[in-house]
């Protein structure tokens, strides 16, 4: 069975400027139960986490600053966010979903997270929306329990995984694979283990060819265990933010590409769902569905 870490009232703790994007984690589970793609029984509120699992990852000043709300002005200005408590409450039931997710995958061989693809949080800092690294923190999470040996990280959202590229940078253990818009946030840059820049306007062809090529050389020098796949669906040519131009087809296509290659592999694997600014949210969470479709037909 496919698991799936959902949160419900999502929006409720962010600014109102920001809600509307993030209506999409209460969107997807419900479309994909109306349509009968997943049941309810597949859903699960994940809990939160101890702290010393967090600073497996983060710094431990870093997480203290959050859980006090402490940070400083240009800290906060960083993030995007003003502190509150339910808002790094969000985030630390982000992370505990990843977690709680990547542990059923190794059972299940799929799972996801909703939520999650907090990317640019780094070990000491929080930056684009991203207070804690959920698939970063899971990762230490699986390493640090002996659950795996060579964990892969694939970043296809738009935005490069600087947090993850930066928190990873000195481990042979987890490798880093970003493909990303070169001219887009963040605009000073971290060093993934393979960085793919792109160029704007890029589409389906071009975009596809170059998936396969890389993702194909990142399992060959990596030999994962496990991979972590970050599906932010902001690469839409209707996004507001992403500035390339693939359709909502070859977005799928790019989505069956890193789940064929893991299945075939037999290698488990956690999705988190990332990075979406479409103007009409019927684009976001269809895209996004898109995702859950083709994991329950290709795993069932």
């Amino acid at each position: 069975m496919i698991r799936i870490a959902h949160h419900k009232m999502f929006a409720h703790p962010l600014p109102e400027g920001h809600r509307f994007p993030m209506l999409k984690y209460e969107l997807i589970p419900e479309q994909l139960l109306y349509e009968g793609s997943i049941e309810q029984e597949q859903l699960f509120e994940p809990g939160l986490l101890e702290e010393e699992i967090i600073v497996m990852t983060h710094e431990k000043a870093y997480w203290e600053k959050l859980r006090d709300l402490t940070l400083s002005d240009r800290e906060q200005r960083r993030i995007g966010f003003p502190l509150s408590p339910e808002l790094v409450e969000r985030e630390v039931r982000i992370a505990s979903g990843t977690i709680e997710a990547a542990i059923s995958a190794l059972r299940h061989k799929i799972a996801f997270n909703v939520a999650g693809g907090t990317h640019h949080a780094g070990r000491f800092w929080g930056e684009g929306f991203c207070l804690l690294n959920d698939q970063a923190i899971a990762a230490n999470y699986l390493l640090n329990k002996c659950l795996c040996d060579r964990i892969l990280i694939i970043d296809l959202d738009v935005h490069q995984g600087n947090g993850t590229a930066e928190i990873f940078g000195k481990v042979p253990q987890v490798f880093t694979f970003s493909m990303h818009g070169d001219k887009n946030f963040p605009f000073r840059k971290e060093q993934s283990d393979l960085d793919v820049p792109l160029e704007n306007g890029m589409g389906d062809e071009a975009y596809l060819q170059l998936l396969e090529q890389h993702l194909k050389k990142a399992f060959l020098i990596q030999q994962p265990d496990f991979v972590f796949y970050l599906s932010g669906v902001d690469v839409l040519a209707t996004d507001k933010l992403g500035k390339l131009a693939l359709s909502k087809a070859g977005c799928k296509e790019r989505d069956r590409i890193v789940l064929q290659y893991c299945k075939d592999l037999g290698v488990p694997l956690q999705i988190s769902m990332g990075g979406g600014y479409s103007a009409d949210i019927k684009d976001i969470v269809d895209a996004h569905c898109n995702t859950f479709r083709l994991a329950a037909d290709l795993f069932g």
